[in-house]
């Protein structure tokens, strides 16, 4: 298993992988994940009367904001030169709770999954805390790859 996982080296230790003879491609990923609360809870989202101010509009800046810092939080991650990163947050009645979407873009040399990826986990996390004081019992679920495309691999559709 070890030679076919692309940040271990032969000998099995970590290093990050060299990219520099990739071609330049146009590259996609879209993640998604939720956050279960009670009903009221998402009332008071909604709302716009959480006691910390708007929910979304915090957790939106904060899932832009983690895109753009994942390589500083994910060790073996490149660097990304991001060409789009947008945040998406739905109200799902059934859950009760919100989906968190992100789909970020580049041209570069590697792929956006984990740029996504934190994106969506972190606007998930701000969630948790803009609405914490209002329900603890809130839980974040289902943080997942949904589709990538660009470079070797092709596309990916969950």
């Amino acid at each position: 298993m070890m030679n076919k996982l692309t940040h271990l080296a032969s000998s099995g230790e970590a290093h990050m992988v060299d990219v520099s003879g990739k071609p330049v491609t146009e590259r996609s990923a879209l993640a998604e994940g939720h956050v279960r609360m009670q009903r009221e809870t998402l009332e008071l989202a909604l709302s716009g009367n959480a006691k910390k101010g708007d929910v979304f509009a915090a957790a939106r800046i904060a899932g832009i904001m983690a895109a753009k810092k994942t390589a500083d939080l994910i060790p073996l991650c490149h660097p990304l030169m991001l060409t789009s990163i947008a945040v998406e947050i739905e109200p799902d009645a059934a859950l009760p709770g919100v989906k968190v979407s992100a789909r970020a873009k580049l041209d570069g040399q590697t792929g956006v999954e984990m740029e996504a990826l934190t994106a969506v986990a972190i606007a998930c996390l701000t969630i948790y805390d803009m609405l914490k004081s209002a329900d603890r019992t809130m839980c974040i679920e289902n943080i997942e790859l949904v589709e990538k495309a660009g470079g070797k691999s092709g596309t990916f559709k969950r």
